[in-house]
């Protein structure tokens, strides 16, 4: 016969975590609809994504704008992923190590005021 009881911390860390995840859900949810402030309308209810309505005609232009911000947010969050890592080692990196991270800054702050000579920050 197999002893099951070692599972029995697992099983109740399970039912917590289930409990409070359904509470944590379900709760706001209740309460809106006892306090009154769920009062949806059709413009509520409509589906609105990237500053456009969600019906139109698939082959409409899209505004490469979009795409344009959405890089560049990529590629300043990729750069905070490396400045921290750089920052914890740049004791055992020594010069070497700074002078590099400096070029790649460099290169960045580059591309950014390209990016803001030809108006891709820009919104209108």
């Amino acid at each position: 016969m197999v002893d099951l009881s070692q599972y029995l911390p697992i099983l109740i860390f399970l039912g917590i975590a289930l409990a409070l995840s359904a509470l944590f859900v379900f709760l706001p949810m209740g309460v809106s609809l006892v306090t009154g402030t769920h009062n949806p309308t059709a413009a509520k209810l409509t589906e609105y994504e990237c500053g456009f309505p969600a019906f139109e005609d698939p082959r409409s232009q899209f505004d490469v704008r979009f795409y344009l911000v959405a890089i560049l947010f990529i590629v300043f969050d990729l750069e905070a992923a490396f400045l921290f890592p750089w920052a914890v080692s740049l004791k055992e990196i020594g010069w070497a190590g700074w002078v590099t991270m400096m070029i790649f800054i460099a290169e960045l702050v580059a591309g950014l005021i390209y990016a803001w000579k030809v108006g891709a920050l820009d919104w209108e």
